[in-house]
């Protein structure tokens, strides 16, 4: 074997190191100016054969250090967020107005990940007291903050579309993201990110108490708008409350006309485009505001085409070009917008760099220096004290938080959503899968039509499933319930035929995305008044043959409605409201004593959504079958129950419980 490998294979790569480096310091120093370097380790040249063990050391240190804290935070922020974004997606899919916001947790990824490329350093404190006095503050913070996530997540499945627990939930998990940053980087890491983890915000919907009056009022000024245009291009129009009246009939300025939406989404687009740019503050509020600017003006123009088309074509034609209209408004509003910040981006630019070149010349750095980035020349301007090395920066890795506190928070939110299902399972244990019916529509009946359900009522039922059909029934007028209108020498014919208009509504609901008080919206005495209907009568609850062995329960109303001079319409209601999950056995199969059908209808109030919490009562899944017979002619209650029990036994058709 050569004596050089011998040597290398005797005492290794280390040992060869430091062999030679003992021989070059036992040189005499006339022979070597080598020799003469007072520490011979820290030369280049050395240094670049020592680096692979500095490497291999550090690496094994991440290894140890790393992983279980960084596992832990990630699992921690990504439960919170789920969280948040499950429940506000409810809203999200239900309510056009607010589909936007499926995009916004992308968005504000992909700000956070562009803010990362250039966060500032990490302030760390380096003191005992600094760092007990930053466990304290965050305590302080966190504990509150987590507490509240159970009374949220509580009054969330019972009440999923209550608003203001929205923003509560939503505040309650910035303020954690927030302070988990802040404990990372310190408050310069949170004013850097606080705009990316706050962005969630413009996908959060409005509180009623806000959002009604706003709606409300951007209605009524479209419409005086709209009218008032028309009349100038020469279209006779006049407003009526939220109607427009031309030629050819009435154009309505419902929400969707009032301009909320392009509203809300003016305000995503410009607030989104305005950190894209990293605006200022002021030119973000200019951006923003024109940005609403763009999309009020458009709707205006929307609606004044929108009654031009009533007007000049047919009422019919509105419906045609309406969608069409809205999408041209989102269009014109995104580029728009784009181009609005383009503008202020580009004067901003200007004006940060005549204000970097005059701080380059302040911070003493050289011109040759002065073509490089902002990062490097604040880097180069900053105190000794304050400046972290780019291998220290590199070495830092983020998200490293005390794991005791990470895993706490994660036990904290494993034990809310098992304590809160156990107790509404609780509240559920005499339950028991009720019998599951659909309903075979009569297709043959005389002028069977389908009906269209208005997207205004599908926003505020929020239904998975809904259908709605209309037909005509005919009856024998006999003498029970044929009157003799007052004034008239005419007689009654008994045997002449009673016309019955028949409406069916029939709405599902699946478990768990709704409140259970929804399916209490749509009763006879909530919807019929407000088209005109005055209610008469409440004749209770009774329960209809399905078979002979399964029945369901109906609640009876009769209204009235006279239109000037004409004969008074007669209308008999019935609605039925049907649990998946019924009670046990203890209790009758048809279950009449359910709070939709023989209470009064929900009115929403904070007391109703507490009993409801109390009672444990969340959506498990719910079906109406609504039926209305009208007529121009009197009839009977007990004619209006021989109707029901005839069309349910023709049209409700048992199935299969769903596994």
């Amino acid at each position: 074997m050569p004596q050089g490998e011998g040597l290398y294979s005797a005492f290794g790569a280390k040992g060869v190191f430091h062999a030679i480096c003992d021989a070059f310091c036992n040189f005499p120093q006339k022979h070597s100016r080598f020799a003469l370097r007072t520490n011979l380790v820290s030369c280049r040249p050395v240094q670049n054969v020592a680096t692979p063990d500095k490497f291999t050391e550090a690496a094994s240190l991440s290894r140890e250090r790393f992983p279980l804290a960084f596992v832990l935070s990630v699992l921690f922020l990504g439960a919170l967020w789920f969280g948040l974004c499950r429940e506000l997606s409810g809203e999200w899919s239900v309510n056009e107005q607010y589909n936007y916001g499926w995009f916004v947790p992308f968005f504000a990824l992909y700000l956070f990940w562009l803010r990362w490329q250039d966060r500032p350093e990490q302030e760390v404190g380096s003191k005992k007291s600094e760092i007990g006095s930053r466990r304290v503050v965050a305590v302080l913070i966190a504990i509150p903050a987590l507490l509240v996530l159970l009374p949220v997540r509580l009054f969330e499945i019972a009440n999923p579309e209550w608003r203001l627990l929205a923003w509560v939930h939503a505040a309650t998990v910035v303020t954690l993201t927030l302070l988990l940053i802040w404990w990372t980087g310190g408050n310069r890491w949170v004013r850097h990110f606080a705009f990316p983890v706050a962005f969630i915000f413009v996908a959060v919907p409005w509180p009623t108490a806000l959002e009604t009056p706003v709606i409300q009022g951007l209605m009524r000024v479209v419409a005086r708008v709209a009218a008032e245009t028309a009349m100038l291009l020469g279209t006779p129009a006049q407003v009526e409350g939220n109607l427009i009246r031309v030629s050819n009939g009435l154009v309505g300025v419902n929400e969707a006309c009032s301009g909320i939406r392009s509203l809300q989404t003016a305000l995503m687009i410009g607030l989104l485009f305005g950190e894209l740019k990293r605006l200022s503050i002021l030119r973000r509020v200019a951006l923003v505001a024109g940005a609403v600017a763009i999309a009020l003006l458009a709707n205006f123009f929307r609606a004044v085409f929108l009654v031009q088309v009533a007007a000049t074509k047919s009422i019919s034609e509105v419906g045609h070009w309406h969608d069409t209209a809205g999408y041209t408004i989102i269009t014109l509003l995104f580029v728009g917008t784009m181009g609005l910040a383009h503008v202020l981006g580009r004067a901003q630019g200007r004006r940060k760099r005549a204000e970097g070149r005059n701080q380059t010349v302040a911070a003493g750095v050289t011109p040759a220096e002065s073509g490089c980035s902002a990062t490097r020349v604040a880097y180069k301007s900053q105190p000794a004290r304050h400046r972290t090395s780019p291998s220290d920066r590199r070495k830092r890795l983020p998200l490293q938080f005390p794991v005791s506190f990470v895993a706490a928070a994660l036990c904290w939110l494993l034990l809310v959503e098992i304590g809160i299902a156990s107790w509404y399972r609780l509240h559920e244990r005499n339950l028991i899968g009720g019998i599951r019916w659909s309903v075979q529509w009569p297709e043959q009946a005389p002028n069977f039509r389908k009906l269209k359900i208005d997207p205004e009522i599908r926003s505020v039922l929020r239904f998975d499933e809904g259908e709605a059909a209309a037909w005509m029934l005919t009856s024998p007028a006999t003498s029970e319930n044929a009157v003799e209108p007052k004034g008239s020498g005419t007689q009654v014919n008994g045997a002449r035929e009673n016309a019955i208009s028949c409406l069916l509504y029939l709405f599902r609901w699946k478990p768990g995305r709704n409140s259970a008080l929804l399916a209490n919206l749509h009763r006879p005495d909530v919807c019929l008044p407000a088209s005109g209907w005055t209610q008469v009568a409440d004749d209770g609850l009774q329960n209809y043959p399905v078979t002979g062995a399964f029945a369901l329960p109906f609640r009876h109303f009769e209204f009235q409605r006279a239109f000037g001079d004409s004969a008074p319409q007669t209308a008999h209601a019935f609605y039925c409201l049907s649990e998946d999950r019924a009670s046990g056995p203890s209790t009758p199969p048809q279950a009449t004593n359910l709070p939709g059908m023989s209470g009064s209808r929900s009115e929403w109030t904070r007391a109703e959504r507490l009993r409801t919490v109390l009672e444990g009562r969340r959506h498990l899944g719910q079906q109406v079958f609504e039926a209305i017979f009208i007529s121009t002619e009197p009839f009977s209650a007990a004619d209006a129950e021989s109707h029901l029990r005839d069309l349910v036994r023709e049209v409700v058709v048992l199935r299969q419980p769903e596994k």
